[in-house]
């Protein structure tokens, strides 16, 4: 049954064609409805995201954020709604055909080749990238994650928690993504190893023009990167903020 409907406490305007000044936009969802089989759970969800830009998803477990990015990258069907990838509608179109257009998705769950080395890891991502493009992804990747480098022969199963969430962003930096969606990236790690990671990310987007839609719960962490923060509760956004606004905030409690 469909939740009721919420109302935004921001009184800005949700829909995917407002745009972040003159900053072009990368990703545009607009009343996007999904779910699994005839059990829908995202409902009318409208959001952007722009180049170079970091928007971060605030929400539970349950709140349709992780249905939400599933469906952007085409794993699952979008039931109603539109999305525009760089001014192209994907709606319909098929991971592989957005994995190839420079989407890239980090799932909550620990995403590498266990049975292969951080090395190969590493090379599977650039699979499609010239000798000189290679070269050059791996200094980027080295420099973000020494650790990665010291640990090149080391089976990726082996690596901790932390490590291996290293080696998944590494992995999908070897193939030049343009959007990158990140699940839950703070999920079970140590604070420290945290912070390594989101400034990396952060960096990521600032140098690189790299496009960043962070899925979370820790929205402390969130918002030292974040530029603007949507909130969804049942499936829906019922506010954006920028990152001033939501640092203004006494408490987060009453968006969750």
């Amino acid at each position: 049954m469909e939740p009721d409907p919420t109302t935004t406490t921001s009184g800005l305007d949700l829909g995917a064609a407002s745009t972040n000044g003159s900053t072009p936009t990368a990703l545009a969802v607009d009343h996007l409805n999904a779910g699994y089989g005839r059990k829908q759970v995202v409902f009318d969800v409208s959001f952007h995201v722009g180049e170079g830009e970091v928007v971060t998803l605030l929400g539970h477990n349950g709140s349709g954020k992780s249905t939400t990015i599933r469906t952007i990258l085409g794993l699952l069907p979008a039931l109603g709604g539109k999305i525009t990838y760089h001014g192209q509608d994907v709606t319909k179109a098929s991971s592989r055909h957005n994995v190839k257009a420079g989407m890239a998705m980090i799932p909550s769950e620990r995403f590498v080749f266990q049975d292969l080395t951080v090395l190969d890891n590493l090379l599977l991502g650039a699979a499609n990238a010239d000798s000189a493009v290679r070269e050059q992804r791996f200094g980027q990747v080295y420099s973000l994650f020494p650790i990665l480098k010291e640990r090149g022969k080391q089976m990726a199963g082996t690596l901790s928690g932390g490590q291996q969430r290293m080696l998944s962003l590494g992995l999908l930096l070897m193939a030049g993504p343009k959007l990158l969606m990140l699940d839950e990236p703070s999920l079970g790690l140590a604070p420290s190893v945290v912070q390594q990671i989101f400034d990396s990310v952060k960096h990521l987007a600032a140098t690189e023009g790299l496009s960043v839609l962070l899925l979370e719960q820790n929205v402390v962490q969130a918002l030292r990167i974040t530029d603007r923060a949507y909130v969804m509760r049942s499936g829906r956004v019922i506010l954006e903020e920028t990152v001033e606004q939501m640092k203004a905030r006494d408490s987060y409690w009453d968006l969750f």
